[in-house]
């Protein structure tokens, strides 16, 4: 695969809207947010199935480090039976084992570290994917709901031959973007957010980030009892 797992999940969670502008200019939104949406279930899809990889590594390295340090402790016991026993060179064979499994240990215990990193990422990618595809299904019922509005209020169909201009179709279009194109890049929408909308915005950011405080306090008062 040419574009790297992460790279694929980076360009769809920060980008692809200018390809998505260029297809409403192209008036055709509709059916570029649904593909959009397939190659997120896709993406995610195999996330998962990576996923699924790394817990596997995860369980016998896991399982490989509990037994080597089960046999380095057996191996102690050993040892010193076998000088009680008067037989150093069993005692000598049992330490030589030991110290070989004194250089494997911290290495498992780094690989167990890197995939257990590597996890939580994988699990950031999941999360982030499922969250840009609600988002843009969002967006896309927001512009199915401008067609029907539109035709209900007497307009054309924006697909009939006899439906408003392309750059009308694109304004109407751009619009249900915006909210999507501020929330993932920071800046402003491709036509501008009315006021309501953004007062809107900054009190869902504000609910989520006092709902964040309370998650943190709770853990802190749980972990000093």
């Amino acid at each position: 695969m040419s574009e790297s797992l992460k790279q694929r999940v980076g360009r769809l969670i920060a980008g692809g809207f200018n390809s998505l502008v260029d297809a409403v200019e192209n008036a055709a939104p509709e059916a570029v947010m649904q593909q959009a949406i397939r190659e997120i279930d896709t993406a995610a899809d195999e996330v998962r199935k990576q996923l699924g990889v790394v817990e596997a590594q995860r369980h016998l390295t896991a399982k490989r480090l509990a037994e080597d340090g089960e046999l380095h402790d057996r191996l102690g016991d050993q040892a010193r039976i076998a000088m009680d026993e008067d037989r150093e060179d069993l005692a000598e064979a049992a330490v030589s084992r030991q110290i070989d499994l004194e250089a494997q240990i911290p290495v498992l215990e780094g690989r167990l570290a890197d995939l257990a990193d590597e996890k939580t990422r994988l699990e950031g990618y999941i999360n982030a994917l499922v969250a840009k595809k609600r988002e843009m299904r969002d967006a896309l019922s927001s512009y199915q709901e401008s067609r029907r509005q539109a035709t209900l209020t007497g307009g054309n169909d924006p697909d009939h031959p006899e439906s408003p201009s392309a750059d009308q179709r694109a304004e109407r279009a751009m619009a249900a973007f915006d909210r999507v194109f501020q929330q993932q890049t920071g800046l402003s929408g491709t036509s501008g957010s009315s006021t309501a909308e953004q007062a809107r915005l900054t009190e869902l950011e504000e609910l989520s980030r006092k709902n964040r405080v309370q998650e943190r306090l709770a853990k802190l008062k749980s972990d000093q009892s």
